[in-house]
């Protein structure tokens, strides 16, 4: 796999998109999430180089730019919190993952009807290590699934926040199968980027599964 390339284009286009980053407040929140994902882009593909600190700084542009981005974007723009939340932990930096859970969950997504606002108050709550409370939430999503979202990831947050490593296990490596088995990634760059994250959840918490796969990066829980 051709990571140099994959990262010098995300790295590329981050520095064009913020290059041109508009001043107007709707143009400005489109282009910021653009430059957020293209960041996400180029930490994934540095990680699975195991360039860690490489890719620690460029989840953190991503986190730091999917922040900025919300204050201008559409009510309901959860994805947003969960971008953030997700580059953190891709980063390894727990201080900020829980930053950012706290700033998300002040945001309000727990009272939304959608599956994202649900997902992105379960993987806050998980952050913080408020796993009752994530408890309550995963099992409402689950309740709740749509087509929209899938039902491997809610049932791993689900049997992450009971602590279940047996659950977590075989849920786990549903949503590694569903990476493998499909077509398109995140900014085209063949990582489980979502694995990656709910392995760093599980590793807090004693029940990481021993996951190896092309689609992960070695040297860590999830590889």
């Amino acid at each position: 796999m051709d990571w140099d390339g994959h990262a010098e284009r995300e790295e590329g286009r981050y520095a064009d998109g913020l290059a041109r980053l508009p001043s107007e407040p709707d143009p400005r929140q489109k282009q910021l999430v653009r430059i957020a994902m293209a960041a996400t882009g180029a930490g994934l593909a540095r990680l699975m180089q195991g360039r860690r600190a490489e890719a620690a700084g460029w989840f953190a542009r991503s986190a730091e730019r999917f922040r900025e981005s919300y204050a201008d974007a559409p009510p309901g723009s959860w994805g947003r919190l969960i971008g953030a939340i997700k580059a953190r932990l891709l980063a390894g930096d727990q201080q900020g993952a829980e930053a950012d859970a706290t700033w998300a969950l002040e945001q309000g997504p727990a009272v939304a009807e959608s599956p994202i606002g649900h997902y992105a108050t379960v993987l806050a709550l998980l952050v913080l290590g408020r796993d009752d409370e994530a408890a309550v939430t995963a099992a409402r999503l689950v309740e709740a699934l749509e087509e929209s979202f899938p039902r491997p990831v809610a049932g791993t947050l689900a049997a992450l926040a009971a602590g279940d490593g047996v659950a977590y296990l075989e849920a786990v490596s549903l949503v590694l199968e569903s990476f493998e088995t499909r077509d398109e990634y995140l900014e085209d760059i063949p990582v489980a980027d979502t694995v990656v994250v709910l392995q760093a959840l599980a590793e807090r918490r004693g029940i990481a599964a021993g996951l190896r796969s092309p689609l992960l990066p070695e040297g860590s829980a999830a590889g």
